[in-house]
């Protein structure tokens, strides 16, 4: 197809089959997707080219991906688990370079295409995993915090390689001046984020907050601006659209903007996995099937223990070190560009990017499995990971917060709303308000918990802490909205009971069908203290 709009339709089309597919066959969808990008590639039906206008959306898809996962990590987080992020993830990447290139001169390849190989097996997805490990909401879990932070390491070391073959393959040799210029830029781009965090951020997003759309557009406009600042400094659009996220992680709208981006993240990640499978040469990885089973198996178990023998050192517990472990169980899309880096230097054969690009097929899904299957898997396995920890594991991650488990959550902070929420507090009961207003939010003087958030946005029980909730209360006086709040809380699983505002018996009557437990008519409550009063003194 020669047409852009022609090839995303076609794009699409396939992509929605081969999801309905995976569905029916209950298959994870990365795997659907992967294959729907083989099918629309060049060796198979031939619908779509590897063109730029879809390598643009992928690269737009991984920066917001990034720009969320920065948006939920603390930085505190950061501190505490750099020391084990930065020891798994040189830890890991010396071990699979060492031993796959042994493997690969075993099996017969020169020298050169044998450090390509061993350099290509060492670097993991970071796209494939944080999309794994959102979709089974285990990111903020101990092991997820873990993953990313040694993921991104292995992006650092990503960039040190591919500067190094460069310098190399052109003739340059100036490997030092090089990676003195990586890291004086890299120290003024976290500068520069870190005073931008503090002295900007905070009031441009305040003003923007008070129109969702705009604050949305500046969200995205931020990662990609970022993003494609770290490109031009020579490292990848991951490390500055997270840089990005975790500028705003301490923004009281942190979650209003994740939730709102996370539909238009999910459509241009399928574009990412689109130009994934279409990298995928089929005919060249076919004529090296026996070493490429061999070197996936050494990625699909040697990585992993590396990784669960060094967090138990360290102190960490078996199940912890074993989910971790997991999320390097693949090669990265990384591996394909330097194999591809390394043939168009003349370095590397069509068999050893044949070997590779089979290598990347077979971990790849094989790793989705494993990690959807985690749970399961340390159940049967969990005798065998005993060796893997220390008798007495020491390290965990301290919170020093109780987490905040409102009884009462009022959605909506006008006069009415703003009045419930106090004398709630008053009486001595655990309160959270929500408001669309950013004034409510950092309203001064007020030490009554509020967040940001948009009624009608349907993600927004995922951001509440409802499970300990008896009553959640909506104020808003717009049918639509209370319409909006009940759907979501039923869909998202809310137990408890809810109470909702309406003007008029038609709209209760909507409301208790739509499944309200209660239903208020504000301006009733407001003229009955006034009409009691007026009857004892007439």
């Amino acid at each position: 197809m020669d047409g852009v709009f022609e090839q995303v339709a076609a794009v699409l089309a396939v992509c929605i089959a081969a999801g309905v597919l995976a569905m029916l066959l209950k298959q994870p969808l990365i795997v659907g997707l992967i294959a729907a990008g083989i099918a629309v590639g060049p060796e198979a039906l031939g619908l779509v080219d590897s063109s730029s206008e879809i390598e643009l959306l992928a690269e737009i898809g991984i920066s917001l991906l990034l720009f969320v996962v920065g948006l939920k990590l603390d930085v505190r987080l950061v501190r505490q688990l750099g020391p084990v992020a930065l020891a798994t993830g040189l830890g890991q990447i010396v071990f699979t370079s060492a031993f796959g290139f042994l493997i690969a001169r075993a099996l017969g390849f020169a020298s050169i295409p044998a450090v390509y190989i061993a350099v290509a097996l060492t670097f993991s997805s970071t796209i494939i995993i944080v999309k794994l490990l959102t979709d089974k909401r285990e990111l903020d879990d101990l092991h997820g915090r873990i993953a990313l932070g040694f993921l991104i390491v292995q992006d650092i070391g990503v960039v040190l390689a591919m500067i190094a073959i460069t310098a190399v393959g052109d003739g340059s040799g100036d490997l030092a001046g090089e990676f003195v210029s990586v890291i004086v830029s890299g120290a003024a781009l976290v500068a520069g984020v870190v005073l931008l965090a503090r002295y900007v951020l905070p009031r441009v997003v305040h003003l923007l907050a008070r129109q969702s759309e705009l604050l949305v557009l500046a969200a995205v406009g931020y990662a990609v601006a970022l993003a494609t600042i770290a490109v031009q400094l020579g490292f990848s659009e991951e490390v500055g659209a997270f840089l990005a996220g975790m500028s705003l992680a301490s923004s009281s709208y942190r979650e209003a903007i994740s939730g709102r981006l996370t539909t238009l993240r999910d459509f241009l990640l399928v574009f990412f996995f689109i130009e994934l499978g279409t990298s995928f040469e089929i005919s060249a990885a076919a004529d090296q099937i026996l070493p490429a089973l061999l070197f996936s198996m050494f990625v699909l178990v040697g990585n992993p223990v590396i990784v669960m023998v060094i967090m138990g050192a360290l102190g960490y517990r078996k199940k912890v070190s074993f989910k971790a472990g997991l999320t390097v169980a693949q090669i990265s899309e990384f591996s394909l560009i330097l194999i591809a880096l390394g043939a168009s230097l003349g370095q590397v054969g069509d068999e050893v990017v044949g070997l590779v690009t089979a290598v990347g097929l077979i971990t790849i899904s094989a790793s989705t499995y494993m990690i959807y299957g985690s749970d399961t898997l340390y159940r049967w396995l969990e005798p065998l990971l005993r060796i893997f920890e220390r008798a007495h594991p020491s390290a965990s991650v301290p919170d020093d917060e109780v987490p905040h488990e409102p009884k009462y959550v009022i959605i909506g902070l006008g006069r009415f709303g703003r009045t419930v929420l106090e004398e709630l507090r008053d009486r001595g009961d655990e309160v959270l308000g929500v408001d669309f207003d950013p004034r409510s939010v950092q309203s001064p003087g007020w030490d009554v918990p509020v967040i940001y958030g948009d009624a009608e946005d349907p993600d927004l029980p995922e951001r509440l802490p409802l499970e300990h909730t008896r009553w959640v209360v909506s104020t808003l006086r717009t049918l639509d909205a209370n319409l909006h709040v009940l759907q979501a809380l039923r869909h998202h699983g809310y137990a408890g009971q809810v109470a909702v505002s309406a003007d008029t018996e038609e709209h209760e009557q909507q409301l208790i069908a739509a499944g309200a437990d209660v239903t208020i008519r504000p301006l009733h409550v407001a003229a009955g203290p006034l009409l009691t009063r007026l009857h004892e003194h007439s």
